[in-house]
């Protein structure tokens, strides 16, 4: 396993982020630590959840399931850079959302509760709270990593103006800021490569890639439903975009079967070129989906194949999707 720095930091965190939506949920109890174990035996040292995952069972789940991991010893927590985050509702209290000082100590409190460990290495802010001034967000981050229960902050879903605003701000109150965001990135959907991505390059904030396979779209979704073993890309985001970009689909599963590659490889390799990308953030619900992203760190495309992509799923400007829809 190859290890970065994350963004402008001395913090090193392997090329696959171990994204956790899945376990516990659409994964047993026992696939699930058997994942958390192989990723860790294979050197994934970088585990990502939020405070909110586990909502189909309740709010808060995933981090106790991983708390149960961590309690089983052998170093585990100690070898995992652990990120999670705050701002989506977590109750239908009106102070129990957002990143109010308020909400976000005693968020960071409760997930420390759930994870049962001392600290969090990188505290996400989910989403951007428009009632909330840096000032105040940058207080209450100030003040749980002066009590060192937060190591790093980072964001997710923020625009490229949003982190420059963020970072501006951190700077004038000489704190380090945000050091991550977090944004959907993928073949189909590539709209933060107008101006997220250039902010994050500016201001040296690593870029974790969620939903790098678009929901299963890009993991052999035509196949799968022709065989009937399609689950996640035969529903939800997947099952939508597969009708605007069947033809596209189409011919990029003929060239991944070309290159005797796996599509869901190809995709997650594709991801891992990109500029300013630190790593993706997949989310396995097998440990053979596991290997499958371990093996796409080994595969190297060469500048025909990338050519080839872009053609299929250019880029906005060149007749991609904008973020309009993203939103849809």
């Amino acid at each position: 396993m190859r290890y970065t720095h994350l963004g402008r930091t001395a913090l090193k965190v392997s090329e696959i982020c171990l994204g956790t939506l899945n376990l516990g949920v659409r994964a047993s109890d026992e696939e699930s630590h058997a994942i958390l174990d192989t990723a860790l035996d294979h050197g994934v040292n970088f585990i990502d959840t939020a405070n909110q995952y586990g909502w189909q069972k309740h709010k808060g789940f995933t981090e106790e399931f991983l708390g149960s991991w961590f309690a089983r010893g052998g170093g585990r927590r100690e070898k995992v850079v652990l990120a999670t985050k705050v701002a989506s509702p977590m109750s239908d209290w009106p102070n129990d959302s957002g990143l109010s000082a308020r909400h976000i100590i005693a968020s960071c409190d409760a997930s420390l509760r759930r994870l049962g460990t001392d600290w969090i290495d990188l505290f996400q802010m989910h989403r951007l709270d428009r009632h909330a001034p840096w000032e105040e967000v940058w207080q209450a981050m100030d003040t749980l990593t002066q009590q060192g229960k937060v190591r790093y902050v980072g964001s997710s879903n923020f625009a490229g103006w949003h982190i420059a605003e963020a970072q501006e701000a951190a700077t004038r109150r000489h704190f380090l800021g945000i050091v991550s965001e977090q944004s959907v990135y993928n073949l189909v959907t590539r709209h933060v490569e107008l101006e997220v991505i250039p902010a994050c390059l500016r201001y040296g904030v690593a870029v974790l890639a969620w939903s790098p396979l678009h929901g299963g779209l890009l993991g052999g979704a035509l196949r799968k439903l022709s065989e009937g073993s399609a689950v996640k890309s035969a529903q939800g985001r997947a099952a939508e975009a597969l009708e605007d970009h069947r033809e596209a689909v189409t011919a990029y599963e003929k060239l991944c079967a070309d290159l005797s590659a796996d599509p869901a490889e190809v995709g997650l390799a594709w991801v891992m070129s990109r500029p300013g990308v630190t790593a993706p953030v997949i989310g396995p619900r097998s440990v053979e989906q596991l290997h499958g992203a371990l093996r796409a760190t080994r595969l190297s495309l060469d500048d025909e194949v990338l050519r080839t992509l872009d053609e299929l799923f250019p880029p906005v400007g060149r007749g991609g999707p904008g973020p309009e829809a993203w939103a849809r």
